[in-house]
């Protein structure tokens, strides 16, 4: 059985002078290479590099968490509509890829 990959993410509130004025970070474990997921979304999404690289993390944020409180209210009525986005996207990255 392969050990889940762990990672740090950090954000900071950037002054106009591109100082830190506000930090938050939290770390998270992840079956998948978050790495060449974004490489991957690059490639195939379509979407400008740094709109892929947000689209990449945010999923790999959100898609597990939902997944373990799928039951939760505010997630019940959303589930049907990201699975059907994941498979979409997913089906399109590989496709682009695979042609690459």
């Amino acid at each position: 059985m392969s050990k889940d990959n762990q990672y740090r993410i950090t954000v900071e509130h950037l002054d106009d002078n591109q100082q830190s004025i506000q930090q938050l970070q939290f770390e998270f474990q992840d079956r998948e290479d978050l790495f060449k997921l974004v490489e991957n979304l690059k490639i195939g999404s379509g979407l400008p590099e740094s709109d892929a690289t947000k689209l990449s993390v945010g999923l790999r944020l959100l898609g597990p968490l939902m997944m373990h409180n799928r039951k939760h209210p505010l997630f019940i009525d959303f589930m049907p509509h990201f699975k059907t986005f994941m498979q979409n996207l997913k089906t399109t990255v590989k496709n682009a890829v695979t042609n690459k």
